[in-house]
């Protein structure tokens, strides 16, 4: 009876279940799902997920480094000519060249018919050819042998039609993976039996290879590319310091040199330090008016710039300018209007920030003298604002005219690949300091970092910039981000004054390149320099917004190779990829990019990166510079004839305008 009962029990319960069925079992959640279940909807949640934005950049930075240094290798060691932001598809592509394989426009990829030929391991190698006799090409490579007139044309042909095709190098000891075991085999067999007997290694096939990838490189890569205005810096020195011009006919005489290279313009430092030297308010521009005169005469654009720093002169015969002597005279009786480290020693280079709205220069503040100043110049010269021929006026906003703090003055003792220190220790500075930390609500804030370290220290060696160093806590990025909108604050201020004196004229600022240390975490040189760009922040999109706010261009000074490549490896140092994050940063905001050389002479290889980098042939949006400006060419350099000839054709290159004939490919450059 029991037995009975529970067999129609469990029959009822059945029918129960399919009238009324059960949820279905909720899935568990995983990853954020769980944490923020763990959290019931609080801040712990919100702070999770927090962190692991800033792991996922941290990793994204990772992985973009690991892929700029496989690039690195390619480009150097293994002579493949890959575009400056290459992708992935650019790599598989030169790859499979190298193999052998043809790979067209559309990516369809197969290989050559004398690559698919059924090949045998036993097949006896073909006798070796009588002397003075051309090889065929080696069955793995997909280009001509270069010892023809014939090849030699074909080449710069396929390099006119396929602009991301790399030209390879026959090299015996390199072994694809990607071939089968028989191909391998035969190639080297081949190479073996005719290492001795083949013109491949004598010189006149040198020459020709050599020739044949200089006319690849030179005509082929930038063939109706972007024309991209070149401007040159004058000396400082072209003008002394009573504003008067030094010497009118070895002024022109550059001039004629310039005009012969087809350059655009030339760029003019218009100093502070002399024009408004010796008194406040009294202005002389006189010097600048006869030289302005000379360079109209030879039709050339012009570019000036308001300087309001000082120059130290350098080896090179350029003669030293300081801030304006009253200025200097007002320095002495309050140092605190100059940047200051924590030490105490005083910057002379460019007024402290402190100061902009601080009335201790004769009645003016900081941004009322550069107004002031500006205002001036626009009076002065409005004639030529009028005509055009001022085509822009760069914008001095801190050391060297650049946009940065002066953390790392060699005068000082700094050397690279130095740390740098923060300067934020003169008496407004911390004055403006201690209003932030109040309205933080943390007043003990009110201070500069004590485990920063001095000029020259690696960020290994401090507390502060260390990996998980104090510059990721909460004082760390309070303090951090202080210190950079002080920057962006004074920039902003500045730019408004000059948009309403210069309204019409494009204005410019410089943007510097701190590219040492930026491999490691806080990218500690850039944090002292005045830009909040660790791992887990974009310190110059804010910079670029407000730039945009005033329709200012942005010139960004690119290094050369001052350092070599031992001294880069040990700074972690990464030019190429600060490069890449800036100028993407200012074009994603619709920004006028420009660039600036520091070097007054270049090899072929550093015009080459130039070159790519100021038009780059992969960028879906074909952005490229606005103009680029050449470094002040000296005496020396004008009597290298080598450096000139680089110079002339590194102009032309950038102006599309290397059109050589057939019989002229040996005159190539690049």
């Amino acid at each position: 009876m029991n037995v009975k009962q529970d067999v129609e029990q469990q029959q009822h319960s059945d029918h129960s279940s399919d009238q009324y069925p059960q949820p279905p079992p909720q899935r568990r959640p995983r990853g954020f799902a769980a944490a923020a279940a763990a959290a019931g909807g609080s801040g712990k949640g919100r702070k999770e997920r927090e962190k692991e934005k800033e792991r996922t950049k941290l990793r994204e930075r990772h992985r973009r480094a690991i892929t700029s240094r496989m690039l690195t290798g390619l480009r150097q060691y293994g002579n493949f000519l890959l575009p400056a932001r290459a992708d992935m598809n650019d790599v598989l592509a030169a790859l499979a060249r190298e193999a052998g394989w043809i790979v067209e426009a559309d990516g369809t990829t197969y290989r050559p018919s004398s690559v698919t030929a059924p090949l045998t391991v036993a097949a006896p190698p073909p006798p070796p050819p009588p002397p003075h006799t051309q090889l065929a090409p080696f069955p793995v490579r997909s280009i001509e042998s270069p010892l023809s007139a014939n090849s030699l044309k074909n080449s710069s042909m396929k390099a006119s039609l396929d602009s991301q095709a790399s030209l390879l190098r026959i090299d015996e000891s390199l072994s694809p993976a990607s071939l089968d075991s028989v191909v391998v085999a035969e190639r080297d067999t081949r190479g073996e039996k005719y290492a001795n007997a083949s013109p491949i290694n004598s010189p006149e096939c040198v020459e020709a290879d050599q020739l044949m990838r200089e006319s690849a490189e030179g005509e082929g890569d930038f063939a109706g590319t972007p024309y991209i205005p070149v401007y040159v810096m004058l000396p400082t020195s072209i003008v002394n310091s009573y504003c008067q011009l030094v010497d009118v006919e070895a002024t022109r005489q550059e001039l004629r040199h310039l005009k012969s290279l087809n350059v655009d313009g030339v760029v003019v430092d218009c100093w502070w330090g002399i024009v408004e030297g010796w008194s406040p308010h009294k202005y002389e521009w006189s010097g600048y008016r006869d030289l302005f005169n000379i360079i109209r005469e030879f039709e050339l654009k012009l570019q000036v710039v308001m300087a309001f720093h000082e120059c130290g002169g350098n080896a090179s015969g350029e003669i030293p300018i300081s801030l304006p002597k009253w200025v200097l005279e007002i320095g002495k009786d309050n140092q605190d209007i100059f940047f200051t480290d924590r030490e105490g020693r005083r910057n002379t280079e460019c007024l402290s920030w402190g100061i902009d709205k601080e009335r201790v220069l004769k009645g003016r503040t900081g941004i009322e003298v550069c107004f002031d100043f500006m205002r001036s110049f626009r009076m002065e010269f409005n004639d030529l604002f009028e005509e055009g021929f001022i085509t822009a006026v760069e914008i001095g906003l801190g050391a060297s005219g650049e946009l940065k703090y002066p953390s790392h003055p060699e005068r000082i003792g700094w050397r690279y690949p130095g740390i740098g220190e923060f300067q934020c220790y003169d008496k407004y500075m911390q004055q403006n300091l201690r209003r932030a930390a109040k309205l933080r609500g943390h007043s003990f804030w009110a201070r500069g970092p004590d485990n920063a370290g001095h000029y020259n220290s690696r960020p290994h060696e401090t507390g502060f910039f260390c990996d998980r160093g104090d510059y990721d806590g909460y004082y760390g990025r309070f303090f951090l981000h202080w210190y950079a909108q002080t920057l962006i604050d004074h920039a902003d201020q500045v730019l408004s004054l000059a948009n309403l004196a210069f309204e019409g004229t494009q204005v410019i600022i410089k943007i510097p390149a701190v590219y040492w240390w930026y491999k490691t975490s806080s990218h500690a040189a850039e944090l002292t320099a005045g830009f909040y760009n660790p791992t887990n922040q974009d310190g110059y999109s804010p910079i670029f917004d407000m730039l945009k706010k005033h329709s200012a261009a942005m010139k960004f000074v690119c290094y050369g190779p001052q350092h070599s490549a031992q001294e880069s490896d040990e700074a972690l140092a990464d030019l190429e990829g600060l490069s890449w994050q800036v100028m993407n940063s200012a074009w994603d905001r619709s920004l006028a990019v420009a660039a600036h050389g520091t070097l007054p002479c270049h090899d072929r290889e550093t015009f080459i990166r130039i070159i790519e980098n100021a038009k780059p042939r992969n960028d879906p949006d074909r952005r490229h510079l606005s103009f680029f400006t050449y470094q002040q060419l000296t005496s020396v350099f004008m009597e290298r004839e080598m450096c000139f000839s680089e110079l002339d054709n590194f102009i032309k290159c950038m102006h599309d305008c290397l059109r050589l004939k057939e019989g002229d490919r040996s005159q190539l450059p690049i």
